[in-house]
């Protein structure tokens, strides 16, 4: 069985299980300088283990295991921790996309699974009997199955339902990225959430010394200009923090609207599966994006192998992934309405945020998110 365009780690999940797979990419060749960093969260690093390859995974990561909360005007608000330890010891961490998907595409090389790139979906024809994708560059490939993990803006989700609801704008744009050598005191590991005034703002220092840093703008979609950063580093200044410092000292970086997804109603239809970002994608301020694509990844392959045919096997997945990926978008979608507030909310949050925090803290009450370990 051939099953194309699809993450790396959804192919391995496959080959794990007995299937054949085949990557189709829609990037010209490779997607090291895409994107900026991520966090792989403790229920992430747990599915990656199963695939048997966490630890390339993290090569380059480093450990952040605990975020503390901080008002705009310098009060601490609490602390959290990031995820959950695994029963080894293994943390959360966070690692440059590029990084993550480096490692992952050499591992799945190394195992032996077709890679081809340019491969950006323009139509698919499902037959009934397999799949004919037809690519930009005029090429197509034929399989029994498409899996689509072709993310937030995905082409393949509107070809398989046309009426699919689109990305949600969070008001939210997000930027960030590593200052080297930044000489910015603080614990290595520990996230520095900072509800800002106008502004949100995140970093954590490397045992290297340099910051890696991000920052949510509220702003109307389309209304950031080219050179953003003036903009950036007047919604910061005046907190009593050091983030209007260290925006104006950040290398150059994208401007990136915040998306999510309401509700897909399909996710499957005939021969065609969406997965990862396609089906529910969650803003970042959950930290969980990447952790429930790869979770994907290995429930679809374990639901392959078992069911009977394909029908049964897409069934089963949607049954057991949707209430849970759901439930960490609605999540996600209220932590970015707070990191927007009004004056009014945000008095309000700032005094609510400790008491939220504690009750956190002590009941483990993102155990739900955390713990979540999936298995081939």
């Amino acid at each position: 069985m051939a099953l194309w365009y699809m993450t790396a780690a959804s192919a391995m999940a496959l080959q794990a299980a007995g299937i054949d797979a085949e990557i189709h990419e829609a990037y010209p060749r490779v997607a090291e300088n895409v994107g900026s960093f991520l966090n792989l969260a403790s229920n992430g690093l747990a599915a990656l283990r199963a695939l048997g390859v966490h630890r390339e995974a993290l090569s380059s990561a480093i450990p952040t295991p605990r975020m503390v909360m901080w008002s705009g005007t310098g009060k601490r608000l609490g602390e959290v921790a990031n995820g959950l330890r695994l029963d080894d010891g293994t943390v959360s961490h966070t690692v440059l996309r590029a990084d993550l998907y480096g490692s992952l595409r050499d591992e799945a090389a190394r195992r032996g699974i077709p890679i081809t790139y340019g491969k950006r979906l323009v139509s698919y024809d499902d037959t009934g009997d397999e799949v004919v994708a037809t690519f930009e560059d005029g090429t197509s490939a034929t399989g029994d199955l498409l899996i689509a993990c072709d993310g937030v803006h995905s082409r393949t989700r509107s070809l398989l339902d046309p009426g699919a609801p689109g990305p949600r704008y969070s008001g939210l744009y997000s930027f960030g990225g590593i200052v080297r050598d930044a000489g910015v005191g603080g614990e290595p590991g520990v996230y520095n959430m900072i509800f800002g005034r106008r502004a949100f703002f995140g970093y954590t220092v490397a045992e290297s010394g340099d910051t890696w840093w991000f920052a949510n703008l509220p702003r109307r979609l389309g209304d950031v200009p080219a050179d953003w950063r003036p903009v950036l580093v007047a919604a910061f200044e005046g907190d009593a923090n050091l983030s209007a410092d260290l925006v104006r000292r950040a290398p150059a970086c994208p401007a990136l609207p915040v998306y999510d997804l309401p509700p897909v109603p399909v996710w499957h239809k005939g021969r065609v599966l969406l997965t990862g970002d396609a089906a529910h994608a969650t803003s970042p301020s959950s930290g969980q994006g990447a952790s429930l694509a790869v979770e994907d990844a290995v429930v679809l392959a374990r639901c392959l192998r078992e069911a009977k045919g394909h029908r049964e096997a897409f069934e089963r997945f949607e049954a057991e992934r949707r209430p849970r990926v759901e439930r960490v978008v609605a999540y996600s979608r209220t932590i970015s309405t707070s990191k927007a507030a009004g004056p009014v909310a945000r008095v309000f949050r700032d005094l609510m945020l400790p008491m939220f925090l504690k009750r956190s803290a002590s009941q483990e009450s993102l155990a739900w998110m955390y713990r979540h370990q999936v298995g081939l």
